[in-house]
């Protein structure tokens, strides 16, 4: 179930993605694609595999002259049960900074 209220992830400074609605998944504030800021992000030939979500898909974050490589990822085609936060992007938090109000 979306959770609504504010929530930003920043880099350096940069917001990066910004929403009123977002998901929380296991300690991780997932934000609807359309809420990032796309200049900030490439795709990357990344992926991961969670048994219960699926397969996993990771952007790199490129602010300035820094570049955080595979810092957010998200989920292209979930399983049932993570249907609700497909394409949302979240983003490690060693090198994101996210925070909700």
């Amino acid at each position: 179930m979306p959770t609504h209220g504010h929530a930003v992830a920043t880099v350096n400074g940069n917001t990066v993605a910004e929403t009123d609605v977002y998901e929380i998944v296991e300690g991780n504030v997932y934000f609807p694609l359309g809420s990032i800021k796309s200049e900030y992000f490439s795709k990357t030939d990344h992926s991961t595999h969670c048994p219960w979500k699926g397969d996993a898909s990771y952007y790199t974050i490129t602010v300035g002259g820094d570049e955080l490589k595979n810092a957010a990822w998200y989920y292209p085609e979930t399983k049932e049960k993570a249907a609700h936060f497909k394409d949302y992007v979240a983003f490690y938090k060693t090198k994101v900074n996210v925070s909700t109000e």
